[in-house]
């Protein structure tokens, strides 16, 4: 007899359970939506009708409101990222796979660059993520980092000599640790040198991010260091994230690939201390100076000066 109300209470309560846990406002299911396709590249109704807990009808609408303000782009049974748009950010699998040879060969100069017994900072991204696996037999190597891989490769594989810091904080479609949190425990820190990644570099706009947070992140990162070494394949050159992190002319050294155009080379060499270019048909590497005509040798940008 007591059976059925009590069932009935319980499917009530599972039932309340589940939509207190759905974004009941339009506004946190976009930007719920937005998140996906800047980490996936690409989603389908049908997985968001269900992850969402709301109706078919409903996820089309949302999808309708972010065509129009050009933040995704419709597509049959779904929505794709707007190819260059500053706002899309793939994540960390789906960028592990592009520019493969180009970000080992860069990730290899720029551990030339990091001599034992300094203190430097890596920021999230795949290209400081190879750096980190360079660097795991540096003797007394201090880093600090807001990447959860860098850190774990440095953990795991790290000589017992070093010691790795990581950020805390919120985590980003790239694995970056970010937020207040993020800020307040870089801002308290001090290292010789930064290895920064960047989403894009542009000579308007600089280093850029579609992470307004990352941005904040990578800035506390910037100030923490007296050095700022940016690691970014040619691809980067010319893409520009919504939120800018630093002008050009504040990096000590950039890393990159000689698949970089004559004019951008000269643009990027006027504007730093170094320009650094590999070759993946040679695996070569160029040293353009800036404009001071300054000589730095291999492993002088983390001594102490």
């Amino acid at each position: 007899m007591d059976s059925e109300p009590v069932e009935r209470v319980t499917e009530e309560t599972q039932a309340l359970e589940a939509a207190s846990k759905r974004p009941a406002l339009a506004r946190q299911r976009q930007t719920l939506i937005l998140e996906r396709v800047r980490e996936e590249g690409a989603v389908r109704v049908a997985d968001l009708v269900r992850a969402l807990g709301v109706s078919d009808m409903t996820i089309r609408r949302d999808l309708e409101i972010l065509n129009e303000r050009g933040l995704i782009e419709k597509v049959h049974g779904g929505a794709a990222a707007i190819d260059g748009s500053s706002l899309f950010e793939p994540g960390f699998t789906v960028k592990s796979t592009l520019m493969q040879a180009e970000k080992e060969l860069i990730a290899g100069a720029a551990a030339s660059l990091v001599p034992s017994g300094t203190a430097i900072a890596i920021s999230a991204g795949t290209t400081t993520y190879a750096l980190a696996k360079r660097l795991t037999d540096i003797p007394g190597l201090t880093v600090l980092t807001n990447s959860v891989p860098v850190a774990e490769v440095l953990y795991k594989d790290g000589r017992p000599d070093q010691t790795v810091i990581l950020s805390g904080g919120v985590r980003t479609p790239s694995d970056a640790l970010v937020g207040p949190f993020a800020v307040a425990v870089i801002r308290s820190l001090h290292v010789d040198s930064v290895f920064m990644g960047s989403h894009g570099m542009d000579l308007r706009s600089g280093f850029t991010t579609p992470n307004i947070l990352e941005a904040e992140t990578n800035r506390a990162l910037i100030e923490a260091g007296r050095r700022l070494v940016v690691l970014a394949d040619s691809t980067k050159w010319g893409t520009i994230g919504i939120s800018s992190v630093a002008r050009l002319e504040e990096a000590d050294t950039i890393v990159t690939d000689s698949g970089l155009d004559a004019t951008a080379r000269q643009q990027l060499s006027a504007a730093v201390r170094r320009l650094i270019l590999v070759d993946v048909a040679t695996s070569g590497v160029q040293t353009i100076e800036g404009e001071d005509g300054s000589a730095v040798g291999p492993g002088e940008l983390g001594g102490n000066e």
